[in-house]
């Protein structure tokens, strides 16, 4: 492979293991309790053929649900294999759950966690950043016309999700994932480099990368902000339905922007991809050897054998 070649290959940090996703296999390492390594591999599910996976603009929101599905499952196939799930007692509404639905509870389960998800998000940096600009605007007696609300609406938006990673990376658990995070960066932009995978040559590489899901998020957040600031309905609701039904356009773009920050290395990307970096000092950590040796696990099994199969 040439050097500074850039894949199209992905990853997610997942409990004591690592997911990465090449344009063929897909693969998962995990640590388990007694010291082995793990790995799971399996043909990549989606993003192969389909026109709506490879359409520009509508590419985008396909791709992040098929992340999102992929993603959880693997994140609770590591909850189990690491041993986490074996300290926690389930609830009486998982065991009757269980006892309905049989071997479909854990696809249910999975469904239902996408949807709370949502939901939350969206209370979160869609209906939350709502109320506060109003509140803002009552008790300081400021008459936002559209534009400087929807900036104000964003600025609170952004600050909440600052504030959130922030918050979530104070946790234990979520460090040891988002030093997880840092392994994957690593290794990634080990192979781009050209050199082979080894932890002397993993070691010096950055844990910060342009195409990281903590970029995507940051540009979602910016794009809605110019998306937003044309809707003028003077009605909350209108305005949470309005802007909640625009999100897959918003993703639509910021996935665009995404794949062009990834795939060169010029002033206007380095500046795109700059505050995502700066975020990704939130969610990436420096990786201990152990951690490298399981994205290297991962990392091996999805780099195809045609050179240059997965060029971003």
């Amino acid at each position: 492979m040439k050097k500074d070649f850039k894949t199209s290959i992905g990853g997610q940090a997942l409990i004591e293991g690592i997911m990465m996703r090449g344009p063929k296999k897909s693969a998962m390492a995990i640590r388990l309790p007694d010291g082995s390594v793990d790995v799971e591999e399996w043909d990549t599910p989606f993003g192969s053929g389909k026109w709506f996976y490879k359409t520009p603009f509508i590419r985008g929101i396909f791709n992040m649900v098929g992340s999102m599905r992929v993603g959880y499952k693997c994140m609770m196939t590591s909850a189990e294999k690491s041993g986490m799930l074996e300290e926690e007692e389930p609830s009486r509404f998982e065991k009757w759950m269980s006892e309905k639905l049989g071997d479909k509870f854990g696809k249910v389960l999975a469904g239902l966690s996408m949807v709370v998800a949502v939901i939350f998000s969206v209370g979160l940096f869609v209906v939350l950043p709502l109320f506060l600009a109003g509140l803002i605007s009552r008790v300081g007696h400021i008459n936002f016309n559209p534009t400087s609300r929807a900036l104000v609406e964003g600025v609170i938006r952004i600050t909440l999700f600052v504030l959130y990673v922030l918050l979530v990376s104070r946790m234990k658990d979520i460090r040891r994932v988002f030093e997880y995070h840092g392994a994957e960066h690593k290794t990634i932009a080990c192979y781009e480099a050209g050199e082979p995978l080894t932890l002397e040559n993993i070691r010096t590489k950055s844990r910060f990368h342009s195409r990281c899901g903590t970029s995507f998020l940051v540009i979602v957040l910016v794009i809605s902000i110019l998306i937003f600031s044309v809707i003028q309905w003077e009605s909350v609701l209108a305005r949470v339905l309005v802007r909640t039904a625009l999100l897959p356009v918003v993703i639509g773009i910021a996935y665009e922007i995404i794949k062009l920050a990834g795939r060169y290395d010029n002033i206007f990307t380095r500046l795109i991809s700059a505050p995502g970096r700066w975020l990704q000092r939130l969610t990436s950590y420096e990786p201990d050897d152990g951690q490298i040796e399981i994205a290297i696990a991962a990392m091996q099994v999805v780099i195809p054998k045609e050179s240059g199969a997965d060029a971003w």
